[in-house]
């Protein structure tokens, strides 16, 4: 080979370039992102205010609820940033024994439950979420927040992580069985 170099096969498949809606999605997940960390800092406040008013002696109502609604929050946007980063566990194991077609297939059929799943759960958040609003539940704590604030956190994250899951699933069912990036490896298994 002129110059020193290794022969090579031939030149991968260059990835599509991204959809302006793929580019909204990716951003919208960025954002949820951002908004769970956004949460997990009012938490953290919420439990040094819990922390500091009890070594104060003063009583702040309410404010383990607070901390329970920022965490409810911040777990369930954090969702979809995850999913799409990688960062959730996956059958990994399985999927890098195979190749080829019989792991796209395997591939899409994971993908297709999760996004049943994750519509279920996302369709029941918001249904819970429209019901505590209709008739205006507050919580039982000294706070009486009404209950569709909260858990309007949880219904957003698994709308979010649902749009997540059909997007992966649209986009793996578009890339070819041959694309490198669709082949890469998941986990490295020991031979």
């Amino acid at each position: 080979m002129p110059g020193g170099g290794q022969a090579r096969g031939p030149a991968p498949t260059p990835a599509p370039a991204p959809t302006l809606v793929e580019y909204l999605l990716e951003r919208l997940y960025v954002i949820s992102g951002y908004l769970a960390a956004g949460f997990m800092v009012l938490l953290a406040i919420c439990i040094m205010t819990s922390i500091g008013s009890a070594w104060a002696g003063v009583y702040v109502p309410g404010i383990t609820a607070y901390a329970g609604y920022c965490m409810a929050a911040s777990s369930f946007l954090a969702l979809a940033y995850t999913f799409r980063d990688e960062g959730h566990i996956r059958v990994g194991i399985v999927l890098s024994r195979l190749h080829g077609r019989s792991r796209k297939l395997l591939e899409l059929w994971c993908l297709a439950v999760a996004s049943v799943l994750t519509a279920y759960l996302a369709f029941y958040s918001i249904k819970m979420t429209w019901v505590s609003y209709r008739f205006e539940e507050k919580s039982e704590g000294a706070d009486a927040t009404l209950l569709w604030i909260p858990q309007s956190g949880m219904a957003i994250g698994a709308t979010i992580l649902a749009i997540a899951v059909a997007h992966t699933l649209v986009r793996t069912a578009a890339t070819p069985s041959s694309d490198p990036l669709f082949e890469k490896k998941i986990v490295d298994v020991p031979e």
